[in-house]
């Protein structure tokens, strides 16, 4: 375990600021407030209007409950969670004023407009005679950590996998506090319904309701799962959207609920049980967010600039309706409205199928990928600033070490390779369900009997492909060079 009895905190209660950490296992400063003796004052505070980060609405259906999971750890431990809703900086010298606190501690957050914030308010603290402490948790690395041999960050994701392997040595996680010294008054807090983060009238989150399980519970449980019976044949696996080879654990991370720490140990104890492959596969994509994280602290306006200013000048038309069509998985191409409708039922997407939506939408429709960036940032309960946006400029061609624009994804092809059977497009496009497997990704190729047969007529119980991979294609590439002559 940690020693903390090292920190320079004063007999007084002890503020834990809760932000995207919402555990009470491998939570540092959680165990620091513990060690202290102290009085604990456990508090999250909903800054509504904080446009630095703003939560869509499936990852606010995911914060309410997640939210009444870590209220019921810390209720067990002794110390209840007080929520407040606010400005965090007044909230906070609130709650000092209220119960006489002499420490306020929090894990960091990495948006770099939040680094900002954090860094003034720990300084306005401080001045106000607070201790003041924060610790890692949220990545396995301080994203300006790792430099270049030319002093620089890292803007290739190979050399930086090298420079992690090399000099990265994640700390063990540790557990939860046995127990926690409460505040002895009752403190003023928020109803968390009070709050309406779950939607009601209409109540769409019931089919993200049926695939989660929100909360740090729900977070192992799932880890136990893609351990015993995922991690096996995961780099191969992970590519099939029908298979079950994905950890799930990404809407787990983005809200805190176990820390990549956790991860990492966790997957160190099947080092030799799986194949090689498979643990160093999994293990890059768990760095991949980590690349992610030190994109966006190092180049900060990654999450609305093109990193390559060249497609400033790119020939982007404008959405319409070919975005709604997209958005509700209506473009006539199966592979493609399965994400599309996994993304509305569940709040989730597989990886593989991301990269065929984004590129269909940047690349078939030449829509700009901020507004692929915006949906996904506002349905998906994983939705994570770091590797949202810079998967978006990835397959966008805008970003750091990016897919080439002209690597442009057919969606006919990527479902007959990664949904052979079908299994993917039957469960979330019903209305095809029928069809022989030889026409399920291209179903306007199907003969008229056929398509009788299976219950489907084009352009009525299912829509014909809103273009022509080809034509898109060629189009693509002609908007492409279009911005190759205006950047010379």
């Amino acid at each position: 375990m940690n020693d903390f009895k090292g920190l320079d905190l004063p007999e007084k209660p002890v503020i834990v600021w809760f932000r995207n950490d919402l555990r009470v296992s491998d939570n540092m400063a959680l165990t620091a407030a513990a060690q202290t003796g102290n009085p604990v004052i456990p508090l999250y505070v909903l800054e509504k209007d904080d446009e630095t980060v703003p939560l869509g609405g499936a990852q606010e259906w995911w914060l309410h409950h997640s939210l009444a999971s870590l209220s019921n750890s810390l209720e067990r431990l002794g110390a209840p969670l007080v929520l407040r809703r606010g400005e965090a900086a007044n909230i906070l010298k609130e709650i000092v004023d209220e119960t006489g606190a002499g420490s306020v501690l929090w894990n960091r957050r990495y948006v770099p407009a939040q680094i900002k914030r954090d860094a003034a308010l720990k300084s306005d603290l401080r001045d106000s005679a607070l201790a003041v402490e924060s610790f890692d948790g949220q990545l396995l690395h301080e994203p300006t950590q790792l430099k270049t041999g030319s002093g620089g960050p890292y803007r290739v994701y190979t050399p930086f996998w090298r420079a992690f392997s090399e000099s990265c040595h994640p700390r063990p996680p540790i557990g939860a506090p046995k127990e926690l010294a409460g505040f002895k008054a009752k403190l003023a807090s928020d109803d968390l319904k009070s709050w309406s983060l779950v939607p009601t009238k209409p109540h769409w989150a019931g089919g993200i309701g049926e695939e989660w399980t929100p909360g740090e519970d729900g977070a192992q449980e799932r880890l136990k799962h893609f351990l015993s019976d995922a991690l096996d044949g995961y780099a191969d696996g992970r590519d099939f959207p029908g298979k079950e080879h994905t950890s799930k654990l990404s809407p787990h991370l983005a809200f805190g609920e176990i820390s990549p720490f956790q991860i990492w140990a966790a997957t160190e104890g099947n080092r030799g049980e799986v194949p090689d492959r498979d643990f160093t596969t999994y293990r890059k994509e768990v760095v991949w967010r980590e690349f992610s994280w030190h994109l966006l602290v190092n180049f900060p306006d990654l999450r609305s600039e093109n990193y390559n200013s060249d497609f400033d000048a790119f020939p982007w038309r404008e959405p319409g309706d070919e975005l709604e069509r997209w958005q509700k998985g209506t473009t006539g191409y199966p592979f493609i409205d399965a994400g599309m409708r996994q993304l509305w039922r569940t709040g989730w997407m597989h990886n593989r199928v991301r990269m065929a939506v984004g590129s269909f939408l940047v690349k078939h429709l030449l829509i700009d990928w901020r507004h692929g960036e915006r949906w996904f940032r506002d349905t998906l309960v994983d939705a994570d600033p770091g590797s949202n946006t810079a998967s978006w400029q990835w397959i966008a061609g805008s970003g750091a070490d990016a897919a080439p624009y002209f690597r442009i994804f057919n969606p006919i092809l990527q479902g007959e390779k990664f949904d052979p059977d079908g299994s993917y497009v039957r469960q979330f496009v019903p209305e095809l369900a029928d069809l022989p497997d030889k026409y399920l990704h291209k179903p306007w190729e199907a003969p008229e009997k056929t398509l009788r047969k299976a219950g489907v007529t084009l352009g009525e119980t299912y829509p014909k492909p809103m273009v022509e991979h080809k034509g898109a294609r060629q189009r693509a590439m002609a908007a492409y060079e279009e911005m190759k002559r205006k950047t010379g």
